[in-house]
């Protein structure tokens, strides 16, 4: 059986679905962009937590700091930071500073 179908037009129908197909994917990337977006401006707004009281920010020479914010009193994290920078004293010295967001 051969295919008496010689002609390589497109329908309207098949066109429309083709269509719709497309706009379809188009909205669902980007819903998908949205909540990605929703998603991590959380994490990103809450840098300090707020259930400890003192925070630390490490600098690294060229490079963007980190901060953590997980020591109970102003003495463990200067500890702490003091031990790092016998670690590596070619480093930046980590700074240590009241939480701004503790809820204590």
């Amino acid at each position: 059986m051969t295919d008496t179908r010689t002609d390589t037009a497109v329908t309207p129908a098949e066109r429309d679905a083709k269509t719709r197909e497309v706009t379809m994917r188009m909205l669902a990337y980007i819903v998908l962009a949205g909540t990605t977006i929703l998603e991590v401006a959380p994490a990103m707004a809450e840098r300090y937590d707020p259930r400890f009281p003192v925070c630390m920010q490490r600098s690294r020479s060229g490079r963007s700091s980190t901060l953590d914010c997980h020591f109970t009193s102003m003495d463990q994290c200067r500890m702490t930071a003091s031990g790092l920078q016998a670690r590596r004293p070619s480093g930046l010295r980590p700074r240590c500073f009241p939480n701004p967001n503790y809820r204590g």
